[in-house]
């Protein structure tokens, strides 16, 4: 069986079942299981999650200029002061994020990965740029999410 390579979804198919780990490790978490924090000055397990989503819609929807209006307030669920996030609202921001990068993923070429944007501090990125480093912060702070849970004897996914 062949798979369509005309798009960048088959050269980054390790991403989705990663972010599924991440939703099975969040699906069960009560609030005060989210509030744990590896130690004092570190997110909360609800605040790295946070983290990882706000990234995601600050570089693809901000920079990249992808994906609905209604993904903007995502980028601020990791500021200081803002309330603690279910882990209904978490699933639903992993859910609609992967949607928006799975998207700009089967649109895309390997034509379009050189196209370069502008961001909030003026400085050009590409867009595969855009895509490692998304990638690659998730990966970190997944992993903090993980080691976290399995510190306070959680179940922790197998990253």
């Amino acid at each position: 069986m062949t798979q369509d390579s005309s798009h960048l979804l088959h050269f980054y198919d390790g991403w989705k079942p990663y972010q599924d780990l991440l939703v099975e490790a969040i699906r069960p978490l009560t609030n005060e299981q989210l509030a744990i924090r590896a130690a004092p000055q570190l997110r909360q397990l609800w605040e790295l999650a946070a983290h990882i989503l706000s990234a995601r819609v600050y570089w693809f929807h901000r920079v990249l200029g992808e994906g609905s209006a209604e993904l903007a307030p995502m980028m601020t669920w990791d500021d200081e002061g803002m309330p603690q996030r279910d882990a209904g609202s978490l699933i639903s921001g992993f859910t609609q994020t992967w949607m928006l990068i799975e998207a700009c993923l089967r649109r895309w070429t390997a034509d379009d990965l050189d196209e370069l944007k502008t961001t909030g501090n003026g400085s050009q990125v590409s867009r595969q740029w855009v895509i490692w480093h998304v990638i690659e912060h998730d990966l970190h702070h997944g992993g903090e999410f993980s080691f976290t849970l399995g510190m306070n004897g959680l179940a922790a996914p197998d990253l």
